[in-house]
């Protein structure tokens, strides 16, 4: 069995949904963040929290884990600044409690959702594996601090591991019965379409004069259906050997500015935005864009979906929910 820790949530639900038809899956989630319906009913849900060693202990004694996903990382970078604490806290020290409880029962395939947030502010317009790591932010920092962990208990332990930095995951869904939801929702593609349901007064552009083709920033959108199918790729090359340690980037390569995404959604939707131009948000740098050619030279894997599948995809799913 596979245990995906966090499949409750936006990402780890998806990615569930995926590896079900593969593999027999247990979901230990605590539903701080996710919810317990957005589960495959094909899959094992178990109450609990990644941090508690008696729930994983529960689990590890229950069923037999080859391997360990994990999606249970909170993720909002202001409240990381605000809330330091709470990062810290579940992002590092409760994986550590994690990996403890995987080496008592000698699980050690171990798959870990990285971010984009690791390199920081990056000196380079597409950014590669091998691009220096210099989070701004207790999120990024808590991640890299897992990544470095990682790579300690494989050369102590003989973890196996593969870390996937990601950087917009975007879009639902094709049945449309999940897809995004947060609270508060920080994304811009939710963020628009709630205005476009009458959610949102307006969308709010955070500066328009920012050195790309059209002044507003570049960000690099990934369909979440996309990322899930890495996940899987990333599984199966530590259960087949293929892989011991590897870090892939995982996106579309060219990135979307954020008017484009804007006038996508509008085409999408046949409905019209109310734009504001605002300051710019200290530490936004202009392009963020992932160059994902590592992994599919190692796996075969690259994103499918373009934003507008993802922008459908997500508007089917918010309509509905």
């Amino acid at each position: 069995m596979i245990l995906v820790v966090g499949g409750a949530g936006y990402i780890g639900s998806h990615l569930v949904k995926e590896l079900v038809e593969k593999q027999e899956v247990v979901v230990l989630d605590n539903l701080s963040t996710g919810f317990k319906d957005s589960v495959d009913s094909r899959a094992v849900f178990i109450l609990g929290d990644l941090g508690d060693e008696e729930d994983l202990e529960a689990v590890f004694s229950a069923y037999p884990i080859k391997a360990v996903m994990h999606f249970a990382a909170n993720s909002l970078v202001g409240e990381s600044v605000k809330d330091p604490l709470k990062y810290y806290q579940n992002n590092v020290a409760a994986t550590l409690t994690l990996l403890k409880v995987m080496l008592k029962y000698n699980v050690k395939n171990f798959i870990f959702s990285s971010t984009a947030a690791t390199y920081g502010i990056p000196s380079v317009d597409i950014i590669e594996e091998n691009t220096p790591t210099n989070p701004i932010n207790p999120y990024g920092e808590s991640k890299l601090m897992v990544e470095r962990i990682l790579e300690n208990f494989s050369s102590a332990y003989g973890l196996n591991y593969v870390v996937l930095r990601y950087f917009n995951a975007a879009g639902a869904h094709v049945s449309g019965k999940i897809g995004e939801k947060h609270d508060p929702e920080t994304h811009l593609i939710p963020i628009i379409l709630q205005h476009l349901l009458g959610q949102r007064d307006q969308i709010s552009v955070f500066g328009d004069d920012y050195d790309t083709p059209d002044g507003t920033c570049i960000r690099d959108y990934i369909h979440v259906t996309d990322l899930a199918e890495a996940h899987i790729l990333a599984l199966t090359s530590l259960l087949d050997g293929k892989n011991k340690t590897a870090t892939y980037n995982l996106g579309n390569g060219q990135g979307y500015s954020v008017k484009e995404v804007i006038d996508m959604c509008e085409k999408v939707t046949g409905k019209n935005a109310n734009v504001v131009i605002s300051e710019r948000r200290p530490g936004d740098p202009a392009r963020l864009v992932a160059s994902s050619e590592r992994i599919n030279k190692e796996l075969g894997w690259k994103a499918r979906r373009n934003l507008k599948e993802i922008i459908k995809t997500a508007w089917e799913f918010h309509k509905h929910n």
